[in-house]
């Protein structure tokens, strides 16, 4: 396991609890059933929807390990992200990954393994740091900051820290939300097969 620990951060965000994972997954499918990757990794509309849920339990487990969820008080937020050192036991624990991708998933894992190459090729190394997974905000609550509160904390500890934080953009969305906190791009975009989907990696100093 990483030898950083993810210490309790002042604001608005909260720890989630594991009982809480079909409520956050389902928040996720909804945040993303329209962004460019899902729709790249699985284009049918009606089984994207029904798949995404599983998907993101998967996404949610891999944070859970590390206690790198968060969330707020009405569970209206979500934020996963890895500490550092989580990203390496992520990908030492890919085979069990894989196969828990490939029950959700069905036969678009084998997309979806294009894209986990991909970004293990880009992915920083050879520093500590913080890695931005996925977040969403439930419809009432977006608009309202929740996000960029979030963000904020954890972009906090790893300051207190002395870590980067790394994020890989899906949408422009999603760039310009890094790109306030600070974040800028990493080289080229990630481009993948095909009509042209890509995402773009981020890096944020400490400060």
């Amino acid at each position: 396991m990483s030898s950083f620990t993810v210490p309790a951060a002042p604001g608005i965000g909260r720890s989630a609890s594991r009982a809480e994972t079909d409520a956050l997954a389902a928040l996720l499918a909804d945040a993303f059933f329209d962004d460019p990757l899902t729709r790249w990794i699985t284009p049918d509309d009606a089984r994207r929807a029904r798949l995404l849920p599983g998907f993101f339990k998967v996404v949610l487990s891999m944070s859970f390990a590390f206690d790198a969820v968060r969330t707020t008080a009405a569970a209206d937020a979500v934020l996963t992200f890895l500490p550092p050192g989580g990203w390496e036991e992520a990908e030492r624990q890919g085979e069990s990954y894989t196969e828990q991708f490939e029950q959700m998933l069905g036969e678009d894992a084998a997309r979806l393994a294009v894209i986990g190459a991909a970004q293990a090729e880009r992915h920083p190394v050879d520093r500590p740091h913080y890695y931005l997974a996925f977040g969403a905000v439930r419809g009432p609550a977006r608009g309202a900051g929740v996000m960029a509160a979030l963000v904020g904390e954890m972009t906090a500890l790893a300051d207190a820290q002395g870590v980067g934080t790394y994020a890989e953009a899906s949408s422009p969305g999603g760039e310009k939300s890094c790109l306030r906190h600070g974040f800028t791009p990493l080289g080229d975009p990630i481009v993948l097969p095909g009509k042209g989907s890509s995402l773009r990696p981020l890096w944020r100093d400490p400060r």
